[in-house]
């Protein structure tokens, strides 16, 4: 780039020069009317006065050459202009000005966890800079051997602790899960601390339980720009919930999806998203909350083909729900993908809408016996057709993956179609063509 910038502006001055050098050569070289020796006059010759004509084309040319002058001498400030771009380094090299590079928080959520270690240890394996990916540690519950482990990281982490350690009120019925309460009100003041207190833009957030993949910066920092500028996406995440090593495609390290279904452990968004949130934000269950319809407003989060975040956690307020049966197997990525570098684009509504369509619903339809039983031939995709709750639900938990649903939407799912790879072959369990939106019933 640099050199290809140094030979525009030898190039700009080489033209500069050369162009006011023929100026000044044809104005010397042309011939002085009644020069002896002029074309038309013969030696001897009295001399002609010179004409009207000859007299106004002098003039004429020596205001062109003035102002041809002024013009190569706005040219000559434009390449001084882009000179003001390079700044000196080491004698005669130079360096380009790179673009300033965005900050990205991590927030880590803790509480009674000393392997919180863990996470914060392969946070700062990886990161890249500490400049621009901060880490945040918030922690609730007051938990005394939690805070030290946290403290022991000095000046690596900034440790926050959530003031309000006191009981929630709860309805008798649900005693329980006052953890997911108290889960709740956390979260609410770390994003507060985040976004006001420390007015950063947007952030990561990861619980103490999750382990990092090693390009985890590089995968957030691809993707802001598109979160920040496409107003149908509201969260980038980290996580595939049907991201079982057998269930992806270990050579599609790079592929990238839309997704109708929040998926979290390791998700980031911006501060104009919790400005909407915020005021609404729910005492409980804040996840489940996520992926109503009301907070949702037909938006998707971008998530991977392989997970770059696993979770370490059984232990918690949820009891190891689907830890035994789907976490604990989810395939973590180790390839590094340079997602700065590739083009994105793919990920824009209306462009990956059409795409993706496309390739579902022009793939051929097959049984869930074929599926089953690894008959199919031909190297896919395929599409398995479900035609209500019930059918989806049945054939997805017989095929291993994730059969739930949240206010309709399947996990891991797109305008109602989920992929996988079952036998090395791509599956789309997919609604038939047509299909236009989700049903809230199918909860």
């Amino acid at each position: 780039m640099l050199r290809k910038r140094g030979s525009l502006i030898f190039c700009g001055t080489f033209l500069f020069v050369t162009w006011n050098a023929i100026l000044v050569l044809l104005l010397w070289g042309r011939p002085q009317p009644g020069q002896p020796g002029e074309a038309g006059q013969e030696q001897g010759a009295p001399l002609e006065i010179p004409s009207d004509d000859v007299v106004g084309d002098v003039l004429r040319m020596a205001d062109t050459f003035e102002a041809e002058l002024e013009r190569q001498k706005e040219i000559l400030l434009q390449i001084q202009n882009h000179q003001s771009l390079w700044e000196p380094s080491n004698g005669n090299k130079v360096k380009a000005v790179t673009p300033k590079q965005p900050i990205i928080p991590i927030l880590v959520i803790a509480c009674n966890r000393v392997t919180v270690r863990r996470c914060v240890d392969k946070l700062l394996q990886h990161r890249p800079s500490a400049e621009h990916f901060p880490i945040i540690v918030s922690q609730d519950c007051g938990h005394a051997e939690t805070a030290e482990v946290i403290r022991s990281y000095g000046d690596k982490v900034t440790h926050l602790k959530q003031p309000d350690l006191s009981d929630i009120a709860v309805r008798p019925e649900h005693k329980k899960f006052k953890g997911y309460y108290k889960i709740s009100r956390h979260y609410r003041w770390a994003l507060n601390q985040v976004f006001r207190t420390l007015s950063h833009s947007s952030v990561v957030i990861v619980e103490d339980d999750l382990e990092v993949a090693p390009d985890f910066f590089e995968y957030f920092r691809a993707l802001l720009p598109l979160l920040k500028s496409d107003p149908s996406l509201w969260c980038v995440s980290a996580w595939n919930d049907n991201g079982r090593d057998g269930y992806v495609d270990p050579g599609k390290a790079d592929l990238l999806y839309r997704t109708d279904f929040f998926p979290g452990l390791g998700w980031m968004l911006v501060r104009e998203v919790w400005d909407e949130l915020e005021p609404k934000w729910p005492a409980s269950f804040w996840d489940d909350w996520m992926r109503q319809p009301e907070q949702r407003r037909d938006r998707a989060c971008i998530r991977p083909e392989v997970s770059r975040t696993l979770t370490f956690g059984r232990q918690g307020v949820s009891l190891g729900q689907f830890f035994d049966k789907y976490l604990r197997y989810i395939k973590l990525n180790t390839e590094f993908v340079p997602f700065t570098k590739l083009d994105l684009s793919y990920l824009k509504e209306e462009t990956y809408k059409q795409n993706f369509e496309k390739e579902v619903y022009s793939a051929p339809v097959v049984t869930y016996e074929a599926v089953k039983q690894g008959q199919l031939t031909g190297p896919g995709p395929f599409r398995l057709q479900y035609s209500s709750k019930d059918s989806f639900k049945i054939m997805a938990k017989n095929l291993g993956v994730m059969d739930d649903l949240k206010s309709g939407v399947p996990r891991a799912g797109y305008r109602g179609v989920v992929s996988f790879i079952s036998r090395g072959r791509r599956i789309y369990l997919a609604p038939p063509p047509g299909w236009s939106k989700y049903d809230p019933t199918w909860s």
